[in-house]
């Protein structure tokens, strides 16, 4: 009998250290609205998924291999709450998925589906975080918000100093440049103020052959006044088709606000501005304004405006035509878990 309880109380020891270096969450975003869109020619009003923050269920896991070193996994779903399908193009794990090594002295490697780094630089500015009506990557180019097949390291944070490098592999059978992405940003973030630089490095494809080149270099900050908190940021796209001729030539640039209403609300606003030098008439102007407000540290309500006015040559922001000003309205209700 002793011997039993003995063997008992050392299985039961072992359970312990193996839970204490194993840890397993299961997270998400229910968000979902109602959005009414005009497009300069004709209004829709719907129900919309994910008009905040993309609705998804993700698993996130660590293990402590020792020494300060941790295996790390993530998967994560991406779904439309208002009809239950899939996000990302069918995908099971469209948003995120990547398995890697993380240890607070020497950074983070990790490789699979992540975020691109110009795009984690665009929402750490945009005032709308990615969302609603007023995101900047309706102007901002994020190269997709993320790509397969990356190897991305993550430096630790050093006195307030981070950076990043992500390849993406294209995978085309006898030509490696095809379809590859190459990312970095560096940035500072200290007290009020925050700046990042990032740099976005894409050789397309279609069919499995080249079919040009574009970069992206944008340079954005935030300073947090107290009262307020200032967004501003600048990107410079360029861009060649397969036959060497140029065909991205624009400048985008966006300011911004926070306000603070109470503990519990934040007035949202932005202008954006993009200058196509390509051809002319080919400007856009975006301008939003929005609001969330907490009712709880999981839960808030949010509605927001956004207007585009294009030049007699722009199409930009779903307009039915070069020329016509599309808007969009949406109210909803986004939770966290």
């Amino acid at each position: 009998m002793k011997k039993s309880l003995i063997a008992f109380a050392m299985l039961s020891a072992f359970a312990g250290v193996a839970t204490a270096q194993t840890s397993v969450s299961i997270y998400g975003i229910a968000d979902a609205g109602i959005s009414r869109f005009d497009n300069g020619a004709a209004t829709n009003t719907r129900v919309d998924s994910g008009i905040q923050s993309g609705s998804r269920i993700g698993f996130r896991g660590s293990e402590a291999l020792g020494g300060g070193l941790s295996a790390i996994f993530t998967l994560e779903n991406g779904f439309n709450i208002d009809d239950g399908s899939l996000g990302q193009g069918g995908r099971l794990f469209g948003r995120q998925a990547f398995v890697g090594l993380s240890s607070s002295s020497f950074g983070t490697v990790k490789f699979g589906r992540q975020y691109n780094p110009i795009r984690v630089a665009v929402d750490s500015i945009d005032p709308f975080g990615l969302g609603l009506a007023g995101s900047a990557s309706n102007v901002f180019n994020v190269y997709g918000d993320r790509a397969d097949n990356t190897i991305n390291y993550s430096t630790p944070n050093l006195s307030g100093f981070s950076g990043q490098l992500a390849y993406s592999l294209g995978e085309v059978a006898g030509n490696n440049a095809v379809g590859r992405h190459v990312g970095l940003s560096v940035g500072y973030a200290a007290g009020p103020i925050s700046i990042v630089l990032a740099h976005h490095d894409q050789n397309l494809a279609a069919a499995g052959l080249a079919a040009g080149d574009a970069q992206t270099t944008m340079l954005g900050g935030t300073y947090d006044f107290g009262l307020a908190k200032l967004h501003a940021a600048y990107a410079r796209n360029k861009g060649a088709n397969a036959a060497g001729v140029t065909n991205i030539d624009r400048d985008d640039a966006l300011l911004g606000l926070t306000i603070p209403v109470g503990a519990s609300g934040r007035i949202l606003a932005s202008w954006i501005r993009r200058s196509d030098d390509i051809a002319a008439n080919r400007d856009a102007d975006q301008i939003a304004l929005g609001y969330t407000h907490d009712l709880s540290k999981r839960t808030n309500l949010y509605t927001s405006y956004g207007r585009t006015r294009n030049e007699a040559a722009a199409s930009l922001n779903g307009a039915s035509a070069a020329g016509r000003d599309p808007s969009i309205f949406n109210v909803g209700i986004r939770h966290r878990f």
